[in-house]
């Protein structure tokens, strides 16, 4: 049987390690896929870089678009990045009747419903299990592995440079900035952390894996995020002492009233086997009716984690190359004509538990005066810690845990304490999820 034909649109860093899993276990990969899948032409700028890594295994050219419109290439593997460039390669490579695989979490979280769209119209597969927590497969435990289930929700740390920058922070109590500075010089994190750190990296993946949990749109524009950039060594402490570790966390979860889909650094119950992943590592949690919770760990990132994912999908296509597209496993898990449009609640709709900090005057009255506000808003509490006050001041830290209650009711008992004439300054709030 004829190889398939693979054409590589970047050989950085994933694309190199693509090339190099592939053509080292190439038997073993033909074995599982039932043909031979080669790597026929690259397309990347830097020819000379891209020479050292395929040597004369395959053709090297700059244009990409000439690669998504070759008559000879069956599968488009799109590893550029970007959502602008990006998304006209791979919808040429759709018009021309190629498949695509592609790690592009922020190319799909933006543009994954029209490229699904014009997939189905020329019958071929779009593929993204690299997407979402690099090595991990996660994509097709949701897609395919509970598939009996109803999925009730989705949490995942699935940004390996801010876990990697929680562990350090939590293990020697280091300011965030410092930790920052050591995660780049490592090479966990970027020059530019933008998109790590202030957490749109994993709200795009978050953001994925809800369309297929639940089977609705992607909706990226409606995600709630917030980043890791402001949180304070103090809180990851205090939280260590009340028995939670502090993870940034993207969370989908189905209610009633429609999808809460968010990502912040939250504190987990330091029991939790995700409580205890470490440096930058990822690890999902799905919570579905049938079969419970289950966990998902590994590497998100790195050449050949990534690599694995993307090989992965390069044989399930080959597996079903010439099957009829109504037979295949649609791209969001659910048929295209049962994708429900349910709204995405906004964030003072979500419901939640709640750690507070707050700095007040050292005097009698001021903890009655701020469990009356939240009891008026019906926010009951779990947890406290009053710090005694250091030697010679006038004012210490009071930290509360509460139960459950809707973010609106939260923001506004936080806004009324904040106006006593006893709390300092503003109240530091995290979200609190027992999962």
């Amino acid at each position: 049987m004829k190889p398939i034909k693979v054409g590589l649109l970047g050989i950085g860093t994933v694309g190199g390690g693509t090339f190099t899993v592939l053509k080292r276990n190439s038997s073993e990969i033909a074995r599982r896929a039932g043909r031979e899948i080669r790597i026929t032409v690259v397309a990347d700028r830097n020819l000379e870089q891209a020479r050292k890594i395929v040597g004369n295994d395959a053709r090297i050219v700059d244009d990409a678009f000439a690669v998504a419109r070759d008559p000879d290439i069956d599968i488009v593997i799109e590893l550029i990045g970007g959502h602008t460039v990006a998304k006209d390669l791979v919808l040429a490579a759709i018009e021309n009747g190629k498949h695509v695989v592609t790690a592009n979490k922020a190319l799909l979280a933006v543009h994954g419903n029209e490229i699904f769209a014009a997939a189905r119209d020329k019958g071929v597969m779009v593929a993204f299990e690299a997407a979402v927590a690099g090595g991990i497969p996660i994509i097709k435990a949701l897609r395919e592995g509970l598939s009996a289930n109803r999925i009730q929700w989705v949490a995942g740390i699935i940004n390996g440079t801010t876990n990697f920058i929680l562990s350090e922070m939590r293990d020697k109590g280091l300011p965030f900035a410092d930790v920052l500075r050591q995660a780049q010089a490592l090479g966990y994190a970027e020059a530019d952390p933008t998109f790590d750190i202030e957490g749109i990296d994993a709200a795009h993946k978050a953001t994925i894996m809800s369309a297929i949990a639940f089977g609705i749109p992607i909706q990226f524009g409606k995600a709630y995020v917030e980043g890791i950039n402001r949180l304070d060594a103090v809180d990851i402490a205090y939280a260590e002492q009340l028995g939670y570790r502090i993870k940034l966390l993207g969370i989908a979860r189905k209610r009633d009233e429609g999808i809460e889909l968010r990502v912040h650094p939250t504190l987990i119950p330091s029991s939790r086997l995700i409580a205890n992943v470490e440096g930058a590592m990822n690890a999902v949690v799905v919570q579905s009716d049938a079969v419970g919770a289950t966990l998902y760990y590994g590497k998100g990132a790195g050449a050949e984690p990534t690599a694995s994912a993307v090989i992965a999908d390069l044989v399930d296509i080959t597996r079903l190359h010439t099957a009829d597209p109504e037979h295949r496993v649609p791209h969001l898990a659910f048929q295209p004509d049962q994708v429900q449009d349910i709204p995405v609640l906004p964030i003072g709709e979500v419901i939640t538990s709640y750690y507070l900090r707050m700095k007040v005057a050292d005097r009698p009255g001021v903890l009655a005066d701020i469990t009356r506000i939240l009891a008026d808003s019906e926010i009951s509490i779990d947890a406290m810690i009053q710090k005694a006050p250091e030697e010679g001041e006038n004012q210490t830290d009071i930290i509360l845990l509460t139960h459950q209650t809707v973010e609106k009711n939260a923001n506004a008992a936080i806004t009324k304490i904040e106006a006593l004439a006893t709390v300092r300054g503003k109240v530091t709030r995290l979200r609190l999820e027992r999962l």
